[in-house]
């Protein structure tokens, strides 16, 4: 992978970018995708943000090495703290960190999202946490896609500002996701309730304080659903 050949992952989420945007990627590592959004002539600017030294020193010496200093400014900084006002930033993208991870990053520096209209949001696990945050921030689902690469399942979730409502089934499981079914879909749900299962079967020889009994509520509730939608 590199700033010209993204991988599928990557490449999946630079799709949901909209040309003319003006592009915040938090946690941008080696800026790769900030580089290619700009030289596929996709986002007119782009600001690659680092918290970790090492790839905030990467994602430079890439802006430096593609020519792109004039288009991508790369800041040392916290989540969205990277971004400024003047940067009149309309799209964040936040990829290959855990769901809850990724809404506390947008919630931890909400008023910088003010010029933001869309969220492109790759969750590697705990993508739920993400439509949660949505629901209490008024944002809603506009798109979402259910990928495999190298043997990992990973989940994309495109927001734009407005209300929406999610039954318990699309909150775990995402509205769109659930209309498709995919192959990968399917395959995720079933390695989880595979999972789910011996969690429980570890529960039921277990003293059942009320802490164990509700985490094996919330397990049997999630196994009901999937098994609903995966009709197995």
């Amino acid at each position: 992978m590199n700033a010209q050949r993204l991988s599928e992952r990557l490449t999946r989420v630079a799709s949901y970018v909209e040309k003319g945007s003006i592009v915040a990627d938090i946690g941008s590592d080696h800026a790769y995708l900030p580089c290619y959004l700009v030289h596929q002539q996709i986002a007119d600017k782009a600001i690659a943000g680092e918290v970790a030294k090492g790839p905030y020193e990467s994602a430079r010496k890439q802006v430096r090495a593609e020519q792109l200093r004039d288009y991508i400014t790369v800041r040392f900084a916290n989540g969205l703290q990277a971004i400024e006002s003047e940067d009149h930033v309309d799209t964040v993208t936040i990829a290959g960190m855990g769901g809850p991870l990724i809404a506390s990053i947008l919630d931890q520096d909400i008023d910088r999202l003010k010029t933001v209209n869309r969220l492109i949001l790759q969750p590697n696990i705990h993508a739920k946490a993400i439509r949660e945050w949505a629901l209490l921030n008024d944002w809603k689902l506009v798109a979402e896609e259910i990928l495999q690469e190298d043997d990992k399942i990973y989940e994309i979730l495109v927001l734009e500002r407005g209300k929406m409502t999610l039954s318990a089934a699309e909150l775990l499981l995402g509205p769109f996701l659930m209309v498709d079914r995919n192959d990968v879909f399917r395959k995720k749900w079933q390695k989880e309730s595979a999972e789910w299962k011996r969690i429980l079967e570890a529960i039921r020889v277990a003293e059942l304080s009320k802490e164990v009994q509700m985490k094996k509520e919330e397990i049997e509730e999630k196994l009901t659903i999937v098994k609903e939608v995966l009709g197995a």
